[in-house]
């Protein structure tokens, strides 16, 4: 493995600055007074901090962790309609779905989206009967204008020709649909450059330590930077809590007395080495309101998803033995058990969804997102879908617009002025930005290899060419991270000055695929150290 001797430090490439240092961050984020203050670097908070950019605010979105640290890179990596949500007569919500789907995977990131056929296996004795799943499908593609082809009947033995670890025992039918897939980490920080774009001050491992009251009104936060240790804070007209599972103790830090507004519930997934190539996914019915998913990403096969109701301290959320053997047993109806192997696993990850308070089974919660104002004028927004993220962020700014008083001021323009479908920074045809790579660098040296140019165009877009520029640059950039992974050394740096990246995790875990692929090894995580040390 390469040593980097050779490798720059931050602010040392011309073609394209670099983000501003922590230091310089928090010395933005002390002296001017915002409009909005977003705590809570999820894709809701991002999300939000994009569009009130666009509309002309000062805005400032910090995060105790990273961004996406939590929850929103703990998704099944699912752009979708809601399939499961036709048997509750939700219609409207699964077309409004299917909106946002198509809007994120054709208009707003086609270069971080791909589209994905899923198999939806009809056993004997299932829950669901193969002429029900063959009308849901059909009604499914019919919402979605048809976009992605015709819900229909599949043959058990044209399935298995796709997916061929298919369990074909008592195998009826298979019900064929289209959604779209994503890795989360990468859609959350595309998300945050764009609101920095925007004019947004950014800054993760940022802890809030207290809020600032005027006239008993919150505006703005007291945060510790959890990297430096540093203590500064931030003024703000209005206040945002957008932190996800930890939006009630925030409220508390409004009003110790504040009602508890939200439940969770804990979703665990499983990542495993394929033992063959997918070239579709299942979604299998385990009863009459679940479904556990079975789907090719990255290369590796994703397992999941748990549904329970979850009391303890969100940042303590992990995944037990007893979740990783229902999430084998439950894949097991439909996947054979060679793919399900114990030794095929090489990450496991846990999230928490935020779902309304109130009683009755997770399983059965709507995603419903809640806005809610506290006595101390602070909104907090929590729930919700992936799929809806820019729809939220419309949403929460129409709610800022209507507050009584007009606390934002009367300068920024009303969200329904702004273009509905703005793209995320890269858009390209990623198969025209891997072809480019491929024949015109990085020169001179050997040609990148096809999957590192298909990963950088399927995972930057267009912003591919910045990392192909550092690994022309400097050779050593363009070697493998490792062996078994199509990353390279350039990724590293580019998510050190680029990306916001500040820990060993925040670059193997969110910003590339080294971890969920097993291969963060000791070796790896040092040198990954290293070049972070040199910023």
């Amino acid at each position: 493995m390469t040593t980097l001797q050779s490798v720059p430090a931050l602010g040392t490439h011309p073609a394209f600055g670099s983000n501003p240092s922590r230091a310089e961050t928090r010395e933005q984020l002390s002296r001017a007074t915002f409009d909005l203050l977003v705590i809570g670097g999820g894709i809701l908070g991002i999300s939000t901090a994009w569009h009130a950019a666009q509309s002309g605010l000062r805005v400032a979105l910090v995060d105790a962790g990273d961004f996406a640290g939590a929850t929103s890179s703990a998704s099944s990596k699912l752009l979708h309609g809601g399939l499961r949500y036709l048997q509750t007569g939700a219609v409207k919500l699964v077309a409004e779905n299917h909106f946002e789907r198509r809007a994120v995977s054709r208009q707003v990131a086609p270069h971080l989206a791909n589209p994905l056929t899923f198999y939806l296996p009809v056993y004997k004795g299932g829950p669901h009967g193969a002429a029900k799943l063959g009308a849901g499908v059909f009604a499914y593609s019919a919402l979605s204008a048809f976009g992605d082809g015709v819900g229909h009947l599949l043959s058990p033995a044209r399935a298995q020709q796709d997916v061929p670890e298919l369990r074909t025992e008592n195998l009826k039918a298979v019900a064929v649909y289209g959604d779209d897939q994503m890795n989360d980490a990468r859609m959350a920080l595309m998300t945050v450059r764009a609101a920095v774009e925007a004019g947004a001050v950014v800054l993760n491992h940022a802890v809030v330590t207290g809020l600032r009251f005027t006239k008993g009104r919150v505006t703005g936060a007291d945060l510790r930077d959890g990297q430096s240790g540093d203590e500064f804070g931030v003024d703000a007209r209005l206040v945002l809590n957008a932190t996800g599972p930890w939006v009630d103790h925030l409220r508390r830090m409004e009003d110790p007395k504040a009602a508890p507004s939200i439940r969770l519930s804990k979703g665990v997934h499983l990542v495993l080495k394929r033992t063959s190539p997918w070239k579709a996914a299942l979604a299998t019915p385990i009863d009459k309101y679940r479904i556990t998913f079975a789907l090719p990403w990255e290369d590796m096969l994703l397992l999941g998803t748990t549904d329970e109701q979850y009391e303890g301290d969100p940042a303590e959320v992990s995944v037990g033995e007893k979740d990783i053997a229902q999430i084998l047993d439950e894949a097991a109806f439909s996947v054979r058990d060679q793919q399900l192997q114990r030794d095929l696993i090489t990450y496991s990850f846990a999230g928490l969804r935020v779902l309304p308070g109130g009683p009755g089974d997770t399983a059965k919660a709507k995603r419903e997102t809640v806005v809610t104002e506290g006595r101390g004028g602070m909104l907090s927004v929590a729930g919700g879908k992936w799929t809806t993220f820019r729809h939220i962020g419309r949403t929460v700014m129409k709610k800022l617009e209507a507050l009584p008083g007009r606390p934002l001021g009367d300068d920024f323009e009303p969200i329904s002025t702004l273009p509905k479908r703005l793209p995320l920074p890269g858009i390209a045809n990623p198969r025209a930005v891997a072809h480019r790579l491929v024949v015109d660098g990085p020169a001179p040296g050997p040609r990148m290899a096809p999957d590192t140019a298909k990963h950088l165009a399927t995972h930057y877009g267009s912003l591919a060419f910045d990392i192909a520029r550092l690994a022309n640059e400097n050779p050593e950039l363009g070697e493998r991270v490792h062996p078994d992974a199509p990353e390279i050394w350039a990724q590293v740096v580019y998510a050190r000055d680029h990306e916001w990246a500040e820990t060993v995790d925040d670059v193997l875990r969110r910003r590339t695929t080294l971890t969920i692929r097993g291969l963060a090894t000791d070796e790896v995580r040092g040198q990954v150290q290293n070049l972070l040390d040199k910023r």
